[in-house]
């Protein structure tokens, strides 16, 4: 798999995750969406910055990958 199509994942995942929310049903609970929701977005921060290296030019989103890691880390917090 490749970073398009891996990317496509992530989009499709964010589509279930925003239609599964409107009639949540599952068992584990808020806590355990926020607690993959906060690795997801870690992650997603991680790839991002490791796309800016690869450029080699000037970095557009180190502040993106900076909120990112924010958000996750807020969404970590018990």
């Amino acid at each position: 798999m490749n970073e398009y199509e891996a990317s496509l994942v992530i989009k499709s995942g964010a589509e279930l995750l925003l239609s599964a929310s409107s009639d949540p049903r599952s068992d584990e609970g808020y806590a355990a969406v926020k607690a993959n929701m906060s690795e997801a977005l870690e992650l997603i921060a991680e790839a991002l910055a490791n796309f800016e290296a690869g450029v080699g030019g000037p970095s557009h989103s180190t502040g993106w990958v900076q909120d990112l890691r924010r958000v996750a880390d807020d969404l970590g917090e018990k």
